[in-house]
């Protein structure tokens, strides 16, 4: 499948003629290769849908995760993986993750729980490494998620990524 142009073709170590930094896109990079990842960054135009970012993209709308940033009471995190054109169900996830109390932080928050702006969160290369929870819909796909930095996605298998994290896998959305 093309990408129509829309990856720049350049190594970002190559383009800046050292390492590469380990922020955003490259946060993400890092993380993946040390899992055994295998991940695709594609540069992504700005859209004001769902479905008109799965159109750039050439996927359906559930072929975009939401990487979101879930709080549990004690003020941990974890991440659950959610497909675009589904919801959380909080009373699956509180019962696949044997809570009570579960909370969605706010944006400010969610940056200091993963180093991440919200519409870029990954768990690829968060600054901490909270568990993941994935919807069972993903489950054999390949999906585009969060790339650490705004106009990117991430491409990669969710077979994979649900083994590189051992997510645990359950019927978390509606």
């Amino acid at each position: 499948m093309s990408d129509g142009g829309l990856t720049s073709g350049v190594d970002d170590a190559e383009a800046g003629g050292g390492p590469e930094p380990l922020d955003g896109t490259g946060r993400v990079r890092t993380d993946a290769a040390a899992r055994g990842l295998e991940v695709e960054i594609v540069a992504r135009p700005a859209a004001d849908s769902l479905e008109a970012a799965a159109t750039s993209l050439g996927l359906q709308p559930s072929d975009i995760v939401k990487s979101l940033v879930v709080k549990r009471h004690d003020g941990s995190f974890l991440f659950a993986l959610v497909p675009g054109d589904r919801q959380i169900s909080w009373a699956r996830l509180r019962a696949v993750v044997g809570v009570n109390k579960l909370s969605m932080p706010s944006a400010e928050v969610a940056l200091e729980a993963t180093g991440y702006e919200r519409g870029t969160i990954t768990p690829l290369g968060s600054s901490t490494a909270w568990p993941v929870v994935a919807d069972s819909r993903i489950v054999g796909r390949r999906v585009a998620l969060g790339a650490g930095a705004h106009g990117f996605s991430a491409f990669v298998e969710a077979d994979a990524l649900i083994a590189g994290y051992d997510a645990t896998v359950g019927d978390i959305s509606d």
